[in-house]
């Protein structure tokens, strides 16, 4: 997939107890809208890990078309989407946000997002030590 992904570097060792199926899947929604809102020829979405003392932050950054403003609060309820164009032929059911939220709450923790229309979102997996 074009643009691609970009790994900054992780630290050496770092140990969370997940549940491998429920964070493939939100590893994949994630990246995976990263790569579909990003521009083709633009930058790669960039995936970065830094640790805090009481939690770790997975970022998730591409260089997209990114979220409205006033679309920002509500991406996380089920069925919503930001472009009312698209439907389930083009862009999923938009769950993906929606679930991608269960998994981390299921986890202890919590995701969040940065958005600015054409300049790119962020998504921040924070993670419980």
């Amino acid at each position: 997939h074009k643009p691609g992904i970009k790994l900054v570097p992780f630290p050496e060792e770092i140990t969370l107890q997940l549940d491998d199926k429920r964070i493939r899947i939100l590893a994949r929604n994630v990246i995976g809208n990263a790569l579909r809102y990003s521009q083709p020829d633009g930058y790669p979405v960039e995936i970065s890990l830094r640790e805090k003392k009481d939690e770790i932050i997975i970022s998730v950054q591409d260089f997209g078309t990114g979220i409205p403003e006033q679309d920002l609060p509500f991406v996380f309820e089920p069925f919503y989407r930001v472009d009312k164009s698209r439907s389930k032929k083009t862009g999923g059911y938009g769950l993906g946000l929606s679930l991608s939220k269960r998994i981390m709450e299921a986890h202890g923790g919590k995701i969040e997002i940065a958005s600015r229309t054409n300049v790119g979102t962020t998504v921040f997996l924070k993670f419980a030590k």
